[in-house]
């Protein structure tokens, strides 16, 4: 198989090089780690078979998809957290692996933990390229309850799997103070839970921001910066304001680049990237006028990003 499949019910879609192919079903998931589009409507309007996703490619391409500035239906969001709930770890075997790595429960997660991966940690939304489990599983998910919590703010499983993080993280390196290797980059995907789930709460999340600036000036620009442009994409702007005035100008530099798409890195990444570039700067009122814009590739295969301001833009502004 190649090229991809998509279903028209997540408007989402996944590679279909190498993977076997399930026929969409209303009634449940293949296996614990592994689901499908749960709609009653998709054997009605889509009669073939489709690939299925892991709770973690359904999560990354969905942000992925939320980021370049896509939206999702209601029935499309109650699908999604449908296949996110249903990926919730069993509370034995959470337990399980807290003995297995002689832990409390302030450093790992509680409720999602990742389906082994052949000894490989998985990427974050924006790579940061995880080394341990601290990372690669607090990222997994932060990003998979930012998720929940932004399509279904009232279910009650979501409702206490978020009360009892956010008890977690009181007490734990990612949320506290600490800036040692990953427990430092996982506060990144903390602080952009809290953009969602706690975004009133500002003496954290300055807190928080604050922390990460110190530790990107100090040792960890190079793999941490660019998910720390997309923290600040989507914080309360009081607290984003200043990491988006210290990085403006590094951050328009970016977008009037063009970068070549011939790896699948640059295919995956590179659009996202540019839409983070493009977010950041629409916080402020002067580019405003890029909001609705997407980067495109060029005759010569290079991503680019038109940041041109013509008198047919200041009129349709006005």
């Amino acid at each position: 198989m190649s090229g991809s499949i998509s279903c028209p019910h997540t408007a989402l879609k996944w590679p279909a090089t190498g993977r076997r192919k399930w026929k969409c079903t209303t009634r449940q998931s293949i296996k614990q780690d592994t689901f499908i589009c749960l709609s009653k409507e998709h054997d009605k309007k889509y009669k073939g078979d489709v690939n299925f996703m892991t709770a973690y490619e359904l999560m990354i391409k969905t942000n992925h998809h939320i980021i370049k500035g896509g939206e999702l239906t209601n029935a499309q969001k109650a699908n999604v957290v449908r296949q996110l709930l249903a990926a919730r770890t069993d509370e034995r075997d959470v337990q399980k692996f807290y003995e297995k790595m002689k832990a409390d429960g302030s450093t790992y997660p509680g409720y999602f933990l990742p389906p082994y991966n052949d000894n490989k940690k998985y990427q974050t939304v924006i790579p940061m390229s995880p080394k341990t489990h601290i990372l690669s599983m607090n990222a997994y998910e932060m990003d998979i309850l930012r998720l929940l919590h932004l399509f279904a703010p009232k279910n009650p499983d979501v409702k206490d799997m978020v009360d009892g993080t956010f008890k977690r993280l009181k007490n734990s390196c990612p949320g506290g103070d600490c800036t040692q290797g990953e427990c430092f980059h996982s506060s990144l995907p903390v602080l952009r839970f809290f953009a969602v789930a706690k975004p009133d709460d500002k003496m954290w999340m300055n807190k928080l921001a604050n922390k990460i600036q110190r530790g990107i000036e100090w040792k960890y620009k190079t793999n941490a910066v660019l998910y720390y442009w997309l923290c600040l994409s989507e914080l309360p702007y009081d607290v984003a304001e200043p990491g988006l005035l210290k990085y403006k100008k590094e951050i328009i530099g970016k977008l009037e680049k063009t970068v070549p798409m011939n790896t699948e890195y640059a295919k995956t990444y590179q659009p996202v990237l540019y839409c983070v570039y493009r977010n950041c700067l629409v916080a402020f009122p002067e580019y405003e006028y890029i909001k609705n814009r997407r980067p495109y590739i060029n005759d010569n295969g290079r991503l680019c990003f038109d940041m041109s301001y013509s008198e047919q833009t200041q009129m349709a502004l006005a």
